[in-house]
């Protein structure tokens, strides 16, 4: 079994100082600007960044006319609503006519009903009033 033994200053320092130095020579190590594949690699980001924004504004173009078809059926399908309604109104109206016109009719045939039975009546009467003289 292993024994732990805490490390002192010297060796800590140590570390750090060799990690400080891994640092550095991987900093210096990196390629420079002019590097073709660093050209390369920036040219790839740059074609990723040109197709993401045109994907956007086509995507953008789509949502547009999708809110311009959905506004246009929405317009037609509430013009035929108010076609419907309007055509319900005025049949609802030619019904109310016709009921107006039926109800006329039977209260002018009750009418000449009745004014046919008081004339028989009347023409009794007065046979009655002629009998009787």
């Amino acid at each position: 079994m292993a024994i732990y033994r805490e490390k002192d200053i010297f060796e800590r320092r140590n570390a750090a100082n060799d990690a400080k130095k891994a640092l550095l020579e991987r900093f210096k190590a990196r390629p420079a600007e002019d590097d073709p594949a660093v050209q390369a690699r920036k040219a790839e980001r740059q074609a990723i960044l040109e197709a993401r924004e045109k994907r956007a504004v086509e995507k953008e173009k789509q949502r547009q006319e999708k809110l311009a078809r959905e506004a246009a059926e929405r317009a037609a399908r509430e013009a035929a609503e108010e076609a419907a309604r309007i055509a319900a109104e005025e049949a609802a109206q030619a019904e109310a006519k016709a009921r107006e016109a039926e109800e006329n009719e039977r209260i002018a045939r009750l009418l000449g009903d009745e004014a046919e039975r008081k004339a028989k009546r009347d023409a009794r009467y007065a046979a009655r009033k002629q009998r009787k003289r």
